[in-house]
């Protein structure tokens, strides 16, 4: 099925569900993303140290998986050019992303409001992050401005 692009605050129903392809996380995203962070916490970055931890090997920073979560939902195209704004997020992060693991993102419209003066709207999604497993790793809601149709 092909993904609608560009969808104005209008098209979006409550329900409106969109899922996204795989990512794959490898060694070098974990240490650019230390590196672009400064977030170097060896869990992330130190093989040896990581299997005294708790994963019992490096895993990704969750951030990292937000990120990659954001960037496949902008690659499905239903956001393409009429988002004004990412405003807001509440966040849980339920399972490691290991090296190797690939993740989609699933996104819901959980409710839409008008934002003064019409011009554009605030879409909240109910977002989850899983693995190649269907395992959820990552969960929440994100809201959006989105843009409202031209005049015409």
């Amino acid at each position: 099925m092909t993904q609608p692009r560009g969808l104005y605050f209008e098209e979006f129903e409550l329900g409106y569900k969109v899922q996204s392809g795989g990512r794959t996380i490898s060694e070098a995203d974990i240490m650019l993303f230390a590196g672009l962070s400064g977030d170097w916490n060896p869990v992330h970055v130190d093989a040896e140290w990581a299997k005294t931890s708790m994963f019992g090997e490096r895993v990704a920073h969750g951030l990292l998986g937000l990120s990659i979560a954001s960037g496949l939902a902008m690659q499905l195209g239903f956001l393409d050019r009429t988002v004004d704004a990412f405003t807001g997020l509440d966040w849980k992060f339920r399972a490691p992303i290991k090296i190797g693991d690939t993740i989609y993102t699933e996104a819901e419209v959980k409710d839409k409001k008008l934002a003064p003066g019409g011009a554009a709207g605030f879409v909240e999604f109910n977002v989850n992050v899983k693995n190649q497993r269907g395992e959820r790793v990552q969960r929440g809601t994100w809201m959006i401005v989105i843009k409202c149709k031209p005049k015409e």
